[in-house]
């Protein structure tokens, strides 16, 4: 029931949904691009109108005080304690390793604003914690949440960032002014 409601809701409003690969029940799904608030919201309407896919995301624990706690939580927002010693990878591998299902929907850009140079927290995480990256594009030009494309982690770190970043090259946010790949574009 859920599920169709999230598709009539993304049709209402002109979007749709591409889905040609299967979601594993552990994997990072890497959304990109991330130029604008709205992404959350056509992200999290758009995963549940595939079904299957049920991503966390991670959020200021700042965030996490009443009464932002009881939409945040149920939602799947992850409190991020920046505070802690340990690194916040390390706290996410460990949840992986601590469930039998885990998603999480992580924006590589790390900011709203162009940023060329991409956060690797998503693909150390996926390396780590030995599950696959899921390219996940909101493309605002053809209103479209696409999940096509699993990407499994080599040795080749750098060859790997430019694969992925190559993958989004021609999806257009909401404000493309503000998304960059990079050198990517170009290799």
């Amino acid at each position: 029931m859920k599920q169709k409601i999230c598709k009539l809701i993304l049709k209402l409003f002109g979007w749709s949904t591409s889905l040609t690969v299967e979601v594993p029940d552990k994997c990072i799904f890497c959304v990109a691009p991330h130029t604008s608030n709205y992404d959350f919201i056509v992200g999290k309407i758009g995963y549940c109108a595939v079904g299957g896919a049920r991503p966390s995301f991670l959020i200021k624990k700042e965030w996490f005080r009443f009464p932002f706690n009881l939409f945040f939580g149920p939602i799947g927002g992850i409190a991020v304690d920046r505070g802690k010693r340990q690194s916040l990878s390390e706290q996410i591998v460990e949840e992986f390793g601590k469930r039998d299902k885990f998603q999480l929907a992580i924006t590589p850009e790390g900011t709203r604003k162009k940023n060329p140079e991409w956060k690797k927290g998503f693909y150390y995480i996926a390396k780590k914690a030995g599950v696959p990256i899921l390219l996940t594009h909101l493309d605002y030009e053809k209103k479209e949440l696409g999940i096509n494309k699993i990407f499994y982690p080599t040795d080749n770190e750098a060859e790997d960032i430019k694969q992925i970043k190559r993958y989004f090259k021609d999806v257009k946010g909401r404000h493309p002014e503000q998304f960059s790949i990079g050198s990517a574009a170009n290799d």
